[in-house]
């Protein structure tokens, strides 16, 4: 954003391959002059091996003449890398020029800045010496990124293109010529907020901003924020407002049809509340995970265990309902050190889906373990039968040392070997060389609850002896760990070699004041599909659970016990949440319904429905449901969408 930045970039990132994708007007104010700004960027890729580049005579002229560079150009012959885009509505065909080779790439775009961007993916591609048919594969699998130019169906026969998070000059002439290349509709509206760094004073700002939108013809222009309402006169058929809100306010008395909308704002203005009033309702029911929560919860355990603990993270249960591939990706980029799924299928997936870390399988079936060793799985091993049978197989396939984790049974009484099977357990794999132990295991009974903390005690010395009996008599220094999440929390002086974290990564505490200090994760979402007024001795739902008293207006929600929401919440003791207040759940949860009382709430239909997050909390509703927040947490189903998303 301004002088002297990237050279301590550089120092951090010390980039070998560098891209430089443009030279926008973002963050001019920071600089003297144009050139300025290039010299500026062109030292975090001082000592690149090369530098990849749209070919330009102006930022060619402030090279170093050190920087290699790989050049492509659609006008520009000499450049590296000569391409020409045939554009459809839908995609675009670029014909690329390199080396004397010539061949096709179709891409899912057809907007300038999207174009740009991927053409930077294939002059990657090419450096890295893919051939043709691989670009062709991959680059034509590129997706739009999330609300960046994001086309989505209005209410009313519009079109919305959705660019609600960025409010530049350059930008916005990139977004207008995507409009151009989405027009659905002759009509065109854009609805702008103030612009930030132009690094132009407001008068030549909107000057310019103006026979920008002229020359692309828009028919109507919503002007949002103090500054640009100033100059509400320099554009066509204009309405101006002070505030995001205050559109929202009158946004009901407005005509918006058969037009193709440009939704374009800074950050602050909060423009995705105007999206989700004007986009067609689809009454989508998801399950709105928070990544940046996520890595909250990670490191508030983190924080508790000594420097040499190693961290197994359970994502058993598709990640206790919360999503398995998307969160098992986020703890490898944390580098936790191992992953922890109950049946084989799971970890199987996670393998296909690219996941590296070491992968524990604690329930394996004998059917799975064959699976368990093509996709190099680890099994945990609870009983002797389960023992025999792995390494009857594990020697049949010529293995060595192939990792198994043992699991004791020190008073959960649920898995695991006993103190008198001990002997057998020791002399079996004194037999053979084909299974290495890679840890000792054990599951405490209730870590959660000092009310038992001498069973807990007790449970750990068993443990201990247990444990050391296997290590010394095989000449072993494995893992060991014994910790879930309560006991990580309660005692830490029993952390071993390695803890197990479950429900506290999800943002589930037993303590209260814990609680306070974990981050909540998943909000679950629906809609309201439809607003019925009940007279007075009426009823609603199934055996007519619920009769009214009073006129009631009742709103119908897409969600059920289909979805995973008990049928004891209904009948008056459960609530969702609308527009900031509580809507008591009546009469019996139907399989994909629910109808709640909305007679002192003000909202429509397609208003957003919280059926549970931060109220009411998973925690809460356990607490009327007599149940466990495991419970609610693993029965969301998965049919319903989960979509996550950083702050």
């Amino acid at each position: 954003s301004t002088v002297d930045e990237m050279v301590h970039l550089q120092k951090i990132i010390q980039p070998t391959l560098g891209i430089l994708t443009n030279i926008g007007s973002a963050h001019d104010e920071g600089f003297q002059s144009a050139g300025e700004k290039i010299k500026e960027k062109l030292k975090l890729f001082s000592a690149v091996e090369l530098l990849i580049l749209n070919k330009n005579r102006t930022i060619e002229a402030f090279l170093p003449s050190t920087i290699r560079t790989f050049t492509w150009s659609s006008d520009d012959k000499k450049a590296d890398v000569f391409v020409m885009a045939d554009e459809h509505p839908d995609y675009t065909e670029l014909r690329i020029t390199y080396q004397k080779q010539c061949f096709k790439v179709v891409i899912p775009f057809s907007d300038f800045a999207s174009i740009e961007n991927a053409m930077h993916c294939l002059m990657v591609l090419l450096y890295l010496r893919y051939d043709e048919a691989v670009i062709q594969e991959r680059m034509a699998q590129l997706y739009p990124v999330e609300m960046r130019l994001k086309v989505k169906n209005g209410q009313h026969q519009t079109r919305l293109i959705d660019d609600s998070y960025s409010s530049d000059f350059q930008s916005l002439k990139i977004a207008l010529d995507f409009l151009e290349s989405q027009q659905q509709f002759k009509k065109k509206t854009l609805i702008l907020s103030d612009i930030f760094q132009s690094g132009l004073d407001n008068d030549a700002l909107y000057a310019q901003v103006s026979l920008l939108v002229v020359s692309n013809h828009i028919n109507r222009v919503i002007a949002i924020g103090p500054t640009i309402s100033a100059y509400k006169r320099k554009f066509p058929n204009c309405l101006a407002f002070p505030s995001t809100q205050a559109f929202l306010d009158v946004i009901d008395t407005l005509v918006f049809e058969q037009e193709t909308i440009l939704i374009k704002g800074a950050r602050h203005f909060h423009f995705e509340d105007i999206v989700t009033v004007l986009e067609e309702k689809t009454h989508e029911t998801v399950l709105e995970i928070n990544l940046n929560a996520i890595s909250h919860n990670l490191n508030f355990y983190k924080a508790k265990l000594h420097s040499p603990t190693k961290l197994m993270v359970m994502v058993k249960a598709f990640s206790y309902g919360n999503g398995g591939y998307e969160i098992a990706k986020l703890l490898a980029h944390h580098k936790v050190d191992y992953l922890g799924v109950a049946f084989a299928d799971e970890g199987v997936a996670l393998k296909q889906a690219g996941i590296q870390l070491p992968i524990m399988v604690l329930n394996p079936e004998s059917t799975s373990y064959p699976s368990l060793i093509q996709h190099g799985l680890e099994p945990e091993i609870y009983s002797l039968k389960g023992l025999h049978a792995f390494v009857k197989l594990a020697e049949q396939k010529k293995l060595k040392r192939f990792p198994i984790h043992i699991k004791l049974d020190t008073g959960m009484h649920r898995l695991g070997f006993m103190e008198q099977d001990i002997p057998a357990l020791i002399a079996r794999l004194q037999q053979t060389q084909a299974v290495e132990v890679k840890s000792i295991l054990s599951h405490l009974a209730a870590s959660d609850d000092m009310t038992f903390v001498d069973f807990t005690l007790a449970q750990l010395s068993l443990f201990e002896d247990l444990s050391t009996q296997l290590m010394e008599a095989l000449n072993i220094q494995p893992i060991r760990h014994i910790l879930n999440t309560s006991g990580i929390s309660n005692f830490g002086q029993a952390q071993y070699d390695m803890v197990r974290l479950g429900i506290g990564l999800y943002g589930i505490s037993n303590d209260e004041d814990e609680q306070k200090l974990l981050e909540q994760v998943a909000t679950l979402k629906s809609v309201i599909s439809q607003i019925r007024v009940v007279e007075p001795g009426e009823s609603v739902g199934y055996s007519r659970r619920f009769m009214a008293e009073r006129l009631t207006r009742v709103a119908t929600v897409p969600i059920g016990y289909a979805d995973g929401i008990s049928r004891h919440w209904g009948n008056g003791k459960g609530y969702v949440v609308i527009n900031g207040k509580r809507a008591t759940i009546l009469g019996s949860i139907c399989m994909d319904m629910l109808m709640v009382d909305v007679t002192d709430i003000d909202c429509k239909e397609g208003h957003e429905v919280i059926v549970f997050g931060k109220d009411p909390s998973v925690i809460h509703m356990a607490q009327v449901l007599e149940t466990i927040p495991y419970e609610i947490m693993t029965s969301i189903s998965q049919r319903v969408k989960r979509i996550f998303y950083r702050e």
